[in-house]
């Protein structure tokens, strides 16, 4: 399984990219495994504002829907439109084509409680 070092990770299973005041968001390959494939994603916060640790959209696997858990505090500044045609770019290429939302990030001090690669690895027993 893979861990991007460069990524930071939730514990709900999210990952997040940092760029300055903005960040891009996905799930992890954990993530996805387990759900199993991914059928439709229904992101509801497109230019809202979420807090972290809020629900800012769900996937639909064939298998169960889940909850999408913001890892920051932040406004929903753009969706993947790939996953509006092809939502399995999420099982594919979870950390590449497969990134669920762009935001901007309200509080870059919430950064210090995401975990680490190693910190995620630990947490799902990889």
């Amino acid at each position: 399984m893979n861990f991007p070092a460069e990524l930071k990770y939730t514990k709900d299973h999210e990952w997040i990219k940092i760029e300055g005041d903005e960040a891009i968001v996905g799930i992890t390959e954990f993530a996805q495994r387990e759900l199993g494939d991914i059928v439709y994603l229904d992101i509801i916060s497109i230019g809202k504002e979420v807090s972290k640790e809020e629900v800012f959209g769900t996937v639909e696997a064939v298998k169960t829907v889940s909850d999408l858990f913001m890892p920051l505090t932040g406004s929903v500044t753009e969706v993947n439109p790939a996953l509006d045609s092809q939502p399995e770019l999420v099982n594919t290429d979870p950390y590449g084509e497969g990134w669920m939302v762009k935001i901007s990030i309200k509080d870059v001090s919430e950064v210090s409680s995401l975990l680490s690669a190693e910190d995620y690895q630990a947490l799902v027993g990889a």
